[in-house]
């Protein structure tokens, strides 16, 4: 039952043709990562990216398998269920196909599929959503402010340079690396994933101070006496306490499950309201 399971929607879990295939090149694999761009171009709720990562390992499939019926079992278990993070997808790819020529099980390869989903995904959140984005998005945003046209410029060249070097290299590396990789990544998935997160949370940070203005011109009267709220107040307890504040609101409401398109909303009608009656 369980060799049944595991080895489900294909003919075999052995290849016909056992004999290790042909090295591929650095055009092969520079091909995969290419192609790789278009991982979820047919994205759905049952196989997810399954279609897109077939595509993207089609040509060097059809160079290893010269066995038709290889070539078939090998395509029916590369479209089953997959998710993984389409930036550095091509390091999985890259590891799949050094086993696909090593001509393993296809029950292994599968398994090394479904291993490294989730670690791959965790890395990738960290390093490209969490610290690589606001780094970059910080600095064309601030140059954007400052008057300049190469502020948007500059944030798609820093992004996609560092998106593109770690894609092609990341394909290399996995191909070279072979199955020896899985154990290394294992070991370090949770060190990358933190070392990654605290840089991208004090990048966050940075920016919340830096680009979320916030303040009061209300002043408080007792008797003659006068006081600010904003500066003899709140700028007493903590400087930008009221940015920090509603940004911690929105974020316990994204945490309840409110839309970020109505907390965008209620931003924009909260800031007008706020400074037609005076309170902003």
């Amino acid at each position: 039952m369980a060799f049944n399971i595991a080895t489900r929607q294909i003919d075999r879990n052995d290849y016909i043709d056992r004999e290790p295939g042909p090295e591929l090149t650095n055009r092969d694999i520079n091909v995969m990562a290419l192609r790789s761009l278009l991982l979820q171009a047919s994205f759905n709720y049952e196989r997810m990216q399954a279609g897109g990562w077939l595509y993207t390992l089609i040509p060097a499939l059809r160079k290893i398998h010269k066995n038709p019926q290889d070539l078939s079992n090998s395509m029916k278990m590369h479209m089953e269920f997959i998710n993984v993070h389409p930036f550095d997808v091509t390091f999985l790819s890259g590891l799949v196909l050094a086993m696909e020529k090593s001509k393993e099980k296809v029950s292994t390869i599968r398994a090394v599929k479904v291993a490294l989903m989730g670690p791959l995904g965790g890395i990738g959140d960290a390093l490209f959503w969490l610290t690589l984005l606001p780094i970059c998005a910080g600095i064309g945003a601030s140059l954007a402010l400052q008057g300049s046209l190469f502020g948007p410029i500059i944030f798609l060249l820093m992004f996609n340079i560092v998106h593109f070097a770690l894609r092609f290299g990341l394909a290399h590396y996995g191909y070279q690396a072979g199955t020896k990789a899985i154990a290394m990544l294992k070991t370090h998935t949770r060190n990358i994933s933190h070392a990654a997160s605290i840089v991208g949370m004090t990048v966050i940070g940075a920016l919340v101070a830096s680009y979320v203005h916030l303040s009061t011109p209300l002043v408080l009267k007792a008797g003659e006496a006068k006081v600010a709220l904003q500066t003899d107040v709140l700028d007493k307890v903590m400087p930008n306490l009221l940015p920090l504040a509603f940004t911690l609101l929105v974020y316990w409401l994204m945490k309840k499950g409110a839309s970020p398109v109505k907390l965008i909303g209620i931003t924009v009608v909260f800031g007008v309201v706020g400074k037609l009656v005076g309170f902003l």
